[in-house]
């Protein structure tokens, strides 16, 4: 179209700037992360989204913060100063709201998912059958406005908060909730409520039981300088997976890093347990000496 012979200007280098994870190929691979990115596709405005992939991947967008209902974000352009993006989501009024929980709360797979955390894959049904839409179907729900000169709207710097939006949802996909207008928090709140069934989770084992062993009456031995088990410590081994308890937090929101977050801590942990490990067994670590030890 005529508007895609924009004259392409040349941004200027941001630093510390929020960079995608695709390198290549699209946006998004959860089902509502691509439908996020479909919304945006179908404005029909050509080139300027390729140039918003450009701007995604380069870590040019330097901040992004969801509301309820609103996104803004600092997108660094040609000029020196960021230029200010605002992205309005219509939210759902409370009466629809209310018949949403009204139908999720009563189909227990549904809400039980919701409240553990979890995307139903087909939600969207439940929605419907509601009469209400949970992605923005009509232009009018989305007003976008960047405070860049480029005449068109949305802008190559519009497109690249979507992107990165649209990856943000593969993390949590509550996020689209918080943009219709309910924070995840409340909509657990409401389902249980409604009678939604808790999530099911495994009763803890009980802790056995601690066969108790008579303190020794020498004082010395009681602080430690008589004879030591050889297997005292049991079997010390380095722990199965690297990084266990980033990877059950799962992805750091609007990751700024060249790679992907938790890539780039699982080196961090494999040498730390190795190195622990080694240290515990007194063996000699390649700089660091006894006395450090």
């Amino acid at each position: 179209m005529w508007y895609d012979f924009f004259p392409r200007s040349r941004p200027r280098k941001a630093k510390g700037g929020i960079k995608a994870q695709t390198k290549r190929g699209a946006f998004g691979t959860s089902w509502w992360a691509k439908r996020w990115i479909a919304v945006l596709e179908s404005f029909n405005i050509g080139a300027r989204l390729s140039r918003g992939r450009s701007y995604a991947r380069g870590g040019q967008v330097l901040s992004i913060d969801v509301r309820p209902g609103e996104v803004r974000a600092k997108v660094q352009g040609s000029m020196p100063k960021p230029y200010a993006v605002t992205i309005n989501v219509a939210k759902l009024p409370a009466t629809d709201w209310d018949k949403v929980v009204r139908v999720l709360s009563s189909q227990a797979l549904y809400a039980a998912k919701l409240l553990a955390g979890e995307m139903p894959q087909d939600i969207e049904d439940l929605f419907n059958e509601a009469g209400v839409s949970l992605f923005p179907q009509k232009l009018k729900d989305l007003q976008t406005e960047c405070s860049c000169p480029d005449y068109s709207n949305p802008c190559k710097h519009i497109a690249a908060v979507y992107y990165l939006l649209g990856e943000e949802f593969d993390r949590d996909p509550f996020l689209l909730f918080r943009l219709r207008g309910l924070e995840r928090e409340e909509l657990s709140k409401r389902l249980t409520a409604a009678g939604a069934p808790a999530p099911a989770t495994a009763p803890a084992a009980p802790e056995p039981a601690a066969k108790a062993e008579p303190l020794p009456l020498d004082a010395a031995a009681f602080w430690g300088s008589g004879t030591v088990a050889a297997d005292v410590y049991g079997d010390v081994k380095c722990a199965a997976t690297p990084a266990a308890l980033p990877r059950r937090l799962g992805g750091f929101p609007f990751w700024r890093g060249h790679e992907h977050f938790l890539d780039a801590l699982e080196p961090i942990y494999r040498a730390a347990r190795e190195t622990g490990v080694r240290t515990f067994a007194g063996e000699q670590v390649q700089g660091q000496d006894a006395d450090a030890r």
